[in-house]
């Protein structure tokens, strides 16, 4: 490809909601251009970068004897109806009616579809275990797009789906395809991608990983032991905490005039808030309470919560609902509370730590020394269960080391789904007697915009990206200074063509820009090697050669010897992304 023929600007500067590498590069290197928010058109830069990813996906799935198929982004609603996931969903699913108004929507997932497919082609044990795949396009209406490709409206979904007759078997493809979304990110060039535990959230399902790409701009928080044996995602990691458990005192009242808040209750009973209980009320779907006891100095996880209560949607009650169940707002406890009518969800740091401040359910007045054991009413009504948000710095619940908190981007995901899709929506297999029994179903899902914004988090400097070679949009930059002169134009064209002969994908700078200009191009283009032939280099018979990744570096080779030179750096550049390749 000639440079003055490639559709796609590079821009000096980039928008002023751009903040992360990738949005500022993806965007100043005329890869992908803004529609409207959320929404993007992949420039032929960015279109060679995702299709190379793709590949990778498509051998990546088919050595785990996946099977691709193609299914359609709009839906029947009547599909999700079926799953029981149509109502439970919120306004990030599409929905619109057709022109003979019937319910549809733009699907965000494919499970329901995937599935209406499996019930009609699959129909015996004989081919099971089977897996299916799609390379396609997803639509969420994301409420806050953010971060360029990051967190979009409208992307591109590699999602694959299995079935077997048996969890056991489940559990062992699912091992398949872990190992293969491991190779997966190692091809495509992350340099740190953590498989870490996960709350599988509205997709549902007891087991599911997620693919963390390491990166300071990531959305997610992740918890890891110091050795690596512990890692898991803000929403659903656990921590090993030691709770006080001293001989019961008496319970007594004390006056907090206008102490509504754990920090002015331990201000002003100058103690520490690990010494106090917080209750926090929140409200399901329904608009029924729900309420929370906490220790003082810890904060509830709604992920955790949510799935403690098999509730999609949760949010903060208001003053009126917390006085209707008897409760005083800022001031409120378990103490006088009948749990048989509300929901009552109590962390383990208040059912096993001794000697908690409560609030006295009394304007103005809190309790001292309250033991759960002993003072909370209806115990056998109570669910008590972790719903607390680990920190950094807890023990870790297998080593005990504390926590280390990182970032990351999410580039894939795995899921165990068992029958949550299956059962409601018939899709049964005959065994080997004869009997219809529901499949057990697998979800496996890599986003291909996201994991190409998540390598230009990894891989970049301070004037635009550093592409792996595997996925590179081009292996070779070739650049002609002063080529108006005929000898440099006829060196650079025999050379272009000597590479192009050679299998090699090159990009050639024909424009005749000077050397500033043209190296800034190059450096936001981010090709990993780079040949310059100018007046000065084919005087000697040599080019300038460097990788994109030497800074200022650059070495001279001769000319005559540019191509199996080039294509040595292009093999051991390949290398780095073999997944039997160490990391370093």
């Amino acid at each position: 490809m000639k440079l003055s023929q490639l559709v796609g600007q590079r821009l000096k500067e980039a928008p002023r909601d751009a903040q992360t590498a990738s949005h500022i590069f993806l965007i100043r290197g005329g890869y992908v251009r803004l529609v409207s928010a959320g929404l993007y058109t992949l420039l032929p830069l960015g279109r060679r970068i995702t299709r190379k990813i793709e590949q990778i996906l498509r051998e990546e799935m088919d050595r785990v004897d996946g099977q691709e198929i193609r299914m359609p982004v709009v839906l029947p609603a009547e599909l999700w109806e079926e799953s029981g996931r149509y109502a439970k969903v919120g306004s990030e699913l599409l929905r619109f009616k057709d022109r003979n108004g019937k319910d549809m929507l733009l699907g965000m997932t494919h499970e329901e579809a995937v599935v209406q497919v499996a019930r009609t082609e699959l129909v015996s044990y004989k081919q099971l275990p089977s897996m299916l795949y799609q390379i396609q396009t997803k639509y969420r209406d994301e409420a806050r797009p953010r971060a360029g490709l990051i967190r979009v409206r409208e992307f591109t979904m590699k999602d694959a789906y299995s079935f077997h007759g048996s969890q056991d078997c489940l559990e062992k493809y699912y091992e398949r395809c872990h190992e293969a979304y491991v190779r997966i990110f190692k091809r495509i060039g992350l340099k740190q991608c953590l498989s870490i535990l996960s709350d599988s959230g509205m997709m549902g399902g007891a087991v599911s990983h997620e693919f963390m790409a390491i990166a300071d701009c990531g959305e997610d928080t992740i918890f890891a032991s110091p050795d690596g044996s512990y890692r898991a995602n803000r929403e659903v990691a656990v921590a090993k905490l030691a709770f006080a458990k001293d001989a019961p005192l008496p319970l007594s009242k004390v006056h907090t005039p206008g102490c509504k808040t754990i920090a002015d209750v331990a201000a002003f009973l100058k103690l520490s808030p690990a010494q106090t209980c917080k209750a926090v009320f929140y409200k399901d779907q329904d608009n029924k309470l729900v309420f929370v006891c906490i220790r003082g100095d810890l904060e509830v996880n709604e992920a955790k919560l949510r799935k403690a209560i098999q509730c999609p949607e949760i949010d903060f009650a208001n003053d009126e609902l917390i006085r209707a169940a008897g409760t005083v707002p800022g001031f409120a406890s378990l103490l006088g509370i009948d749990a048989k009518k509300i929901r009552v969800v109590v962390d383990p740091s208040v059912s096993e730590s001794s000697n908690l401040v409560v609030g006295a359910n009394e304007e103005d007045h809190h309790m001292l020394n309250f033991n759960f054991a002993r003072d909370a009413a209806g115990r056998e009504h109570i669910m008590i269960t972790d719903i607390a948000t680990v920190r950094e710095g807890d023990p870790c619940p297998l080593t005990g080391q504390p926590l280390q908190a990182l970032k990351g981007i999410e580039v894939g995901n795995i899921f165990q789904l068992g029958t949550k899709y299956s059962a409601p929506m018939a899709c049964n297999y005959l065994d080997q007697d004869g009997k219809s029994k529901p499949m057990i179903m697998g979800c496996y899902g890599i986003g291909v915009g996201r994991a190409m914004a998540a390598v230009i988090e990894q891989c970049h400097d301070d004037y635009g990206p550093v592409w792996p070679m595997a996925i590179a949009p081009f292996q070779v930059h070739l650049i002609g200074l002063n080529i108006n002169q005929p000898e440099v134009r006829q060196a650079c064209d025999n050379l272009y063509q000597s590479l192009l002969d050679a299998g090699i994908d090159a990009l050639y700078d024909d424009r005749g820009e000077k050397a500033g200009f043209a190296f800034a191009d190059a450096d936001l283009i981010g090709v990993p090697l780079r040949l310059v032939v100018s007046p000065k280099t084919l005087a000697q018979s040599q080019v300038e050669f460097k990788q994109r990744n030497w800074g200022k570096r650059s070495e001279l080779i001769a000319l005559d010897g540019v191509l199996p030179f080039v294509q040595q750096q292009i093999q051991e550049l390949m290398a780095l992304c073999r997944p039997d390749t160490p990391t370093a």
